[in-house]
């Protein structure tokens, strides 16, 4: 008989799900990987704590889908004699897929189309070799349980043919976890379902994650997902990592412009900067790192709902700037504006203001900021 032992928690949305004791922690140091002379992966380490769900999310080409084929041992690192891959502090680096205990989940379900679900979710157990199989009483527990979990109940007679995708896409969750793995690898896992069932699914993942504590990597381009379900995220760029922390810390205090670029919509403007100060228009900011006297090139960067806009200025000055388009579905009244030097400015307003405004286009209008973010180059003084 399996060892397993099942705890039932009440909960309000998802059946009682089987608890998943074996947490890992994941580490990988110093790894690089080459494709010809392409350069995949450059010195990057990471630790991926217990029981965390991180994400790790960057453009195609960044080097987020080499990493995690490393972690699951489809691909080798570079040699290199620094590089590690630990699981729970013990090397696996060396150690085949099939010896690692990871669950992998694919974009494209890769179920067995001629099996059943119940079929497809036991096939991993039923494969073992005898010593380790559980015995049939036991896979049948553990395969009722799991469709419980994926909430797929009475849905184990059906062929994958019968299912909706988001519906498929459950049922290879729940037969990467029929194994127990020790760490559960995502590539992509939605990325083939449209956005609203992708939307569903990725609520559903963050309160699944919440019932198992199960250590888990996902591979996503999609910025929404990633900060939606993931404890951390990991923002890559060519080949390497540009900032790792929680949603909060890498939307709010992005560390380089990339990651301020790459997460959400952001408004971009060229402006000066001289002895602490950016300026643009009638707008000036503090950047304490650069005193010098001479005046530099920087950049400046706002999201949509860090502008407010005026029909009048301030006590301080503004940038002026005329209307262009109003675009008031949504929660929030989205206003396009131009002003001198700046081909658009994309301003988000609570329907309250953007009523309270009465805007029309053409109208002139005045911008300022309740946040910014300054940009300079590296400088030698």
């Amino acid at each position: 008989m399996s060892n397993h032992v099942f705890i039932v928690r009440p909960h309000p949305t998802i059946h009682p799900p089987p608890i998943i004791e074996k947490n890992m922690s994941i580490e990988v140091k110093h790894l690089s990987k080459t494709f010809g002379s392409f350069k995949a992966l450059e010195n990057v380490s990471l630790r991926v704590n217990d029981g965390e769900l991180v994400a790790l999310l960057g453009p195609s080409g960044s080097g987020k889908t080499t990493l995690l084929r490393i972690i699951a041992g489809l691909e080798t690192p570079d040699p290199n004699p620094e590089s590690e891959i630990l699981f729970h502090e013990a090397h696996v680096t060396s150690s085949p897929v099939g010896k690692r205990g990871v669950g992998f989940v694919f974009q494209h379900y890769a179920l067995f189309r001629h099996m059943s679900v119940f079929d497809n979710i036991a096939f991993g157990l039923r494969v073992r070799p005898r010593a380790n199989r559980p015995p049939k009483e036991a896979i049948r527990d553990r395969v009722n349980h799991l469709l419980k979990l994926i909430q797929l109940e009475g849905f184990g007679n059906r062929y994958p043919s019968q299912l909706s995708g988001g519906q498929r896409q459950r049922v290879a969750l729940a037969r990467a976890i029929a194994v127990e793995p020790q760490v559960l690898l995502l590539d992509e896992p939605f990325g083939a379902l449209d956005a609203k069932v992708r939307k569903g699914l990725r609520d559903w993942l963050r309160r699944l994650h919440d019932e198992i504590h199960l250590t888990s990597v996902l591979v996503t381009h999609d910025q929404e997902e990633a900060l939606e379900v993931a404890d951390r995220v990991v923002v890559m760029n060519k080949a390497k990592i540009e900032q790792v922390g929680t949603p909060e810390e890498v939307f709010h205090r992005p560390a380089s412009q990339f990651v301020m670029e790459f997460l959400g919509q952001v408004n971009i403007f060229r402006c000066r900067v001289r002895e602490g100060t950016a300026s643009l228009g009638g707008l000036t900011f503090e950047y304490p790192n650069y005193q010098d006297s001479s005046e530099r090139d920087a950049t400046i960067y706002m999201r949509p709902h860090e502008l407010e806009i005026r029909r009048h200025q301030q006590n301080q000055p503004g940038l002026a700037a005329t209307v262009v388009r109003l675009n008031p579905a949504g929660a929030f009244a989205r206003v396009f504006l131009r002003a001198d030097g700046v081909d658009e400015i994309q301003v988000e307003l609570p329907q309250d203001q953007y009523r309270d405004l009465s805007l029309s286009p053409g109208d002139l209008v005045f911008v300022y900021a309740k946040n910014a973010r300054v940009f300079v180059p590296d400088f030698v003084i």
